[in-house]
């Protein structure tokens, strides 16, 4: 961990730390999905309000992202996590409240804080880990998969077990069931505010600006990598748990397909890493991903449902695979741990921003057609922009950027 400003901290703690910030940066939002009809229906959301429900998060990691940077040269990046954790915590919690305008507001607080965090974890990876930053992106990946997979297999069965305990069959258990994932974010914020350095290590970091770095298209071909693969993972946690209930499956049933496939995510994102080290560059392996990720959408919104865990397996390795793939090229692409934080800023912002139409157009086909067949093709395009692009980003090059010092 050359220049890092973990030096007290011994690495393994240190991954450990990040792996487990990593575990609740998908909890609020794939928790969502399986019981996104009876929120709808306890809260009188329209079908409009509810496309817009899912697509909150990727809206706001775009909106609220790119404030990251600065943040960071304020506070320094470990109290800034530590900040956004404790926003996190009060975010997922503020949904036990059974209105639209709480979950409304607490998927907002709750999505703003992951957005920054999504932002400076890549540089916080290339500045203590720059000799690994493929196999620590794939831990943190895997982690983060891991936490959408329980979110998204336990929040259904969650919710009915606690409807049954509070005796009102299925009104109020969907929040209580969503308000459950503040518990691993205050967990996670009490481990890392340990790992805090101290204040004076903060006040002597240096302050560094990166310049030129929009004017260059290979940072444009990673961002726009980004925001494709992402719209099509967000469209995938918002609306397969209801593709796969219009198709016939329970609520438990649904959220566990998900979860599975999600649990496939996870895995890739911790084994791909090893192929990576192999490969001279990432452009065949981007595109193989996407095109895996296209056949597998076809598989689950058309195959019979009694092969659908084949499918919803492949789907999770492909998106696992083309999600580790556009973070690793952020710290791949970039020279040093500032260029590699004002990429991720850029990635992400204006990605997640891109990202933010796809579960709104999804939720619209479904409910202005009632059929499967649009979907399907706005998702098999999706896949073709993104290899696209996955294929320009996966070149052996750097981002050219001036990174000069700033005033304070």
């Amino acid at each position: 961990m050359t220049d890092s400003h973990h030096s007290h901290t011994h690495p393994i703690i240190l991954a450990a730390s990040l792996a487990l910030i990593a575990f609740s940066l998908r909890t609020p939002i794939t928790s969502v999905g399986p019981i996104l009809l009876e929120a709808a229906r306890a809260t009188h959301l329209s079908a409009a309000g509810a496309s817009l429900l899912t697509t909150l998060p990727s809206l706001c990691f775009g909106l609220f992202g790119p404030l990251a940077p600065m943040l960071a040269r304020r506070v320094g990046s470990e109290r800034a996590l530590l900040w956004m954790l404790a926003l996190l915590t009060a975010g997922t919690a503020l949904r036990a409240v059974p209105a639209w305008q709480t979950l409304y507001l607490g998927q907002v607080i709750a999505c703003f804080s992951i957005g920054l965090m999504n932002v400076l974890m890549p540089g916080v990876v290339k500045r203590d880990f720059p000799e690994h930053v493929a196999l620590m992106t794939g831990l943190y990946s895997a982690a983060m998969g891991a936490g959408a997979a329980i979110a998204a297999a336990v929040t259904a069965p969650a919710a009915n077990a606690i409807a049954g305990w509070l005796g009102d069959g299925k009104g109020d258990g969907w929040a209580w069931a969503l308000t459950l994932w503040a518990a691993p974010v205050a967990l996670a914020m009490l481990v890392w505010s340990t790992q805090l350095p101290p204040a004076q290590t903060q006040a002597t970091q240096s302050r560094r600006r990166v310049r030129s770095l929009w004017r260059d298209s290979l940072a444009w071909q990673i961002t726009l990598f980004m925001g494709t693969q992402s719209s099509l993972a967000y469209i995938v946690f918002g609306w397969l748990p209801t593709v796969l209930r219009m198709r016939g499956m329970t609520a438990v049933e649904a959220g566990l397909m998900l979860s599975l496939s999600v649990v496939a995510q996870a895995a890739a994102s911790l084994l791909l890493p090893f192929a990576l080290a192999r490969l001279r560059d990432q452009r065949a392996v981007n595109v193989i991903a996407l095109a895996l990720a296209g056949v597998s959408l076809l598989g689950c919104f058309f195959a019979p449902l009694s092969t659908m865990w084949g499918w919803v397996l492949l789907l999770g390795v492909a998106q696992g695979s083309s999600f580790t793939l556009a973070l690793t090229v952020i710290g791949l692409r970039s020279r040093d741990s500032d260029v590699a934080a004002q990429l991720s800023s850029m990635a992400q912002g204006i990605g997640y921003l891109l990202a933010s139409s796809g579960p709104f157009i999804a939720g619209s086909l479904l409910h202005a057609t009632g059929s499967l067949h649009s979907l399907a093709f706005l998702c098999l395009a999706i896949c073709a922009v993104s290899a696209w692009f996955g294929y320009a980003a996966g070149g052996r090059r750097y981002v050219e950027a001036a990174v000069r010092a700033s005033g304070t």
